[in-house]
Order: structure tokens, then C-alpha cells, then sequence
């Protein structure tokens, strides 16, 4: 998943950062309203953190002009305002949750999760497909009740596409939502994910989770069982 974060304090910005990248996200980041709006309107994002006190275009206006350009994915604003006003306020301009500084990262990476499985429909961490099973909070994948080993590219990319299940992905929005941008588009590493993750969740061929449209990309062809 690819999110944008908003924040002026360069040690707070380089903590979430930081935090993303180890829990497998992909992340851009700025310190100012004017270029959030730039990058929110002209790149594709999961999930936009947005500070509400900021340089040159605050973070409300962020959020109303984003709502605006009819951007629809989660925002989850960061406040250090803690009175309930300022916090029905960020809702109110669009916003889906908050956390208030300081914050603990944990419950941070918590709401983010929570604000990407909603987006795609599910209540549950837990993503059930009968003997395939996605938990997005640990981060795991078991069959048949045993867990597999999967590296986080592979899981990451089993993520995107089951949270997107029906949707044709291609190659291209794979590279853009959980590669960093210097990541090679020409190359055929998306394939070789691809393959390994079958062999790993469908050794037999009996499950047939991910449906390859030659040309086009892929498609996640499992439906959920919660």
C-alpha cells in the first residue's frame, strides 16, 4: 500500500515514515498544504496522514480540497489539538479518523490498518477464504490452517490484490502502491511475486486464487467467507 504523510515536524514525518517501511508500507512525504495537495491530486494513494497544523495550506483546507478533486481514499488526520471541536472538524471536512499527538505507533499502524480493510469492505483483520486465510494485522497467510512463509514483498502484493478482489490490477498500479518509486517498472520481478505466491498458496492447483488477464494483470478470484 502506497500513503501519503503530512507532517511539518521533520522528526515526527521521519517517524511514520519510519514506522511504514517496517510494517511494509510505501510511503511519500511533505512538510507543507500546498504540495500535499499536489502529490494527493496527482498521485495514487491507499491512505493519506494528514497534520493538521501546517505551513502554507492547513490541514482542513488539505483534506476539503482532496474531497474536492473527489479523492476517496481513507485520511486519517494527526492533531495536536485534543478539544472536540478541532476533531469534528477534520471529520467533517472529510476526514475518516484521528489520532491525536503524541501518539503511540502502534495505535497509529492500527488505525491505518483498520482505515485500508474498511476501504475494501471488510470488518474483520481477518480475511477468510475457506482454507485461505490473510490476517492484515499480523501480516500472515495460512492454508489449510498452516501458516506460510512468505517474504513481505509477496505478502504485500497478495494484500493489494485481495483487497482489491475483482478488480483487474495491473502490473503498473502493483509497482505504484507498493514499490518505492525508484523501483524498476520495465522489470518482470511483479511476475516473479506472481508465480512464487502460487506455488506457496496453491502448490496443487486446486485453489486458484490469482487470475492472470494476459497483457492486462491480474485479478483476485477468491471471495470472503466473513
Amino acid at each position: 500500500m502506497r500513503l501519503l504523510v503530512v507532517e511539518d515536524e521533520p522528526h515526527i514525518r521521519e517517524q511514520i515514515c519510519t514506522q511504514l517501511k517496517s510494517a511494509g508500507y510505501v510511503s511519500d512525504a511533505c512538510g507543507d498544504g500546498r504540495e500535499a495537495i499536489f502529490l494527493g491530486t496527482e498521485h495514487p494513494y491507499d491512505l493519506a496522514i494528514i497534520d493538521l497544523g501546517l505551513p502554507e495550506v492547513d490541514g482542513l483546507e488539505v483534506v476539503k480540497t482532496l474531497r474536492a478533486e473527489g479523492k476517496k481514499f481513507p485520511i486519517l488526520i494527526l492533531t495536536a489539538r485534543g478539544n472536540w471541536q478541532d476533531k469534528v472538524e477534520g471529520l467533517e471536512a472529510g476526514a475518516d479518523d484521528y489520532v491525536v499527538k503524541p501518539f503511540q505507533n502502534e495505535e497509529l499502524l492500527a488505525r491505518i490498518n483498520a482505515l485500508l480493510r474498511r476501504a475494501a469492505g471488510h470488518a474483520s483483520p481477518s480475511l477468510d477464504y475457506g482454507s485461505l486465510v490473510i490476517n492484515t494485522t499480523a501480516k500472515t497467510v495460512s492454508r489449510d490452517g498452516n501458516k506460510l512463509e512468505l517474504t513481505s514483498f509477496e505478502y504485500n502484493t497478495l494484500e493489494y490484490l485481495a483487497l482489491n478482489a475483482g478488480k483487474l490490477v495491473s502490473k503498473t498500479e502493483l509497482t505504484e502502491h507498493l514499490y518505492d518509486q525508484d523501483f524498476d517498472r520495465d522489470s518482470n520481478v511483479i511476475e516473479v511475486f506472481i508465480g512464487r505466491l502460487r506455488k506457496k498458496i496453491d502448490p496443487n492447483g486446486d485453489l486458484k486464487p490469482i487470475d492472470t488477464v494476459r497483457g492486462q494483470g491480474y485479478r483476485f478470484a477468491l471471495e470472503t467467507q466473513n
